[in-house]
């Protein structure tokens, strides 16, 4: 079980999955589920610009799903 699983995902975990500073290597999963959680909360629009163009490509390229309106 990945780490955020047993402990659940927030921003700052996102945030430092996305941007490697974890402490650990997580997996594809979680690093999707990171994606995941910035798209779906919208901080990835608000944060530095690569995270925005990063969930863009991963929306694109059908891994991660835009979020609800």
């Amino acid at each position: 079980m990945s780490k955020t699983k047993k402990a659940g995902m927030d921003s700052y975990t996102a945030c430092s999955i996305a941007e490697g500073f974890c402490g650990y290597e997580p997996d594809e999963d979680e690093l999707h589920e990171a994606w995941q959680f910035l798209i779906g909360t919208g901080l990835c629009w608000s944060l530095q610009g690569w995270y925005g163009r990063t969930a863009v490509q991963l929306i694109d390229a059908g891994i991660c799903r835009a979020a609800k309106e």
